[in-house]
């Protein structure tokens, strides 16, 4: 991968993308394509394929909202080849999905998918046991939710607002022996 001409920060071996400086224009391996490559242009509304298929030149242009999310995934070793994980951006089309970050330890795997699934305003994904990919925090909307927490009484933002008597009081009642006295009105006239 080389972004804009050189390589991308990080080491040479693993490619990683910075999303600070879109748009980036890569090369990542593609199985169907001439020559094994396509060039992937990553903007924050879309993302541009440009690749070659029996000599016939094509370019995909797809917005960001149409990807899935940002996944995280673990490649088993090959081989001579380690394990690798990986951040990509998931299409539901499998040849559609973009690498963004790859490296044998995940040192950094955390702090790159945040980063890239709030730089883009996509959803993080994980995969699954069965290999499917779903979100691993519940979210209302765009808004990432958890459980409501239970409200402290003695410790809440109001404890210094009011007085702490008013917390101990107790409504009084009106008993049966209560009597309300009725006076005439007095008026002064001079």
């Amino acid at each position: 991968m080389s972004a804009g001409g050189t390589m991308p920060a990080g080491s040479g071996r693993y490619p990683r993308l910075d999303p600070f400086s879109l748009p980036v224009r890569f090369h990542a391996a593609d199985a169907v394509a001439d020559e094994r490559v396509r060039v992937v242009e990553i903007y924050r509304e879309g993302v541009v394929l440009r690749r070659s298929v029996h000599g016939m030149r094509m370019a995909v242009s797809l917005p960001v909202s149409s990807y899935l999310g940002v996944a995280m995934r673990l490649f088993p070793p090959d081989g001579s080849a380690a394990a690798t994980v990986a951040v990509t951006l998931e299409h539901s089309d499998p040849a559609l999905s973009v690498p963004l970050f790859a490296a044998a330890d995940a040192t950094d795997l955390l702090a790159e998918w945040r980063l890239w699934a709030r730089t883009l305003g996509v959803p993080l994904l994980v995969v699954g046991d069965d290999g499917k990919l779903h979100e691993p925090f519940l979210r209302l909307g765009a808004l990432q939710i958890d459980r409501p927490c239970e409200r402290v009484r003695r410790r809440g933002a109001l404890k210094y607002r009011r007085p702490r008597i008013l917390m101990r009081r107790k409504l009084g009642r009106r008993g049966a022996t209560t009597t309300v006295h009725h006076e005439r009105e007095i008026i002064a006239r001079n």
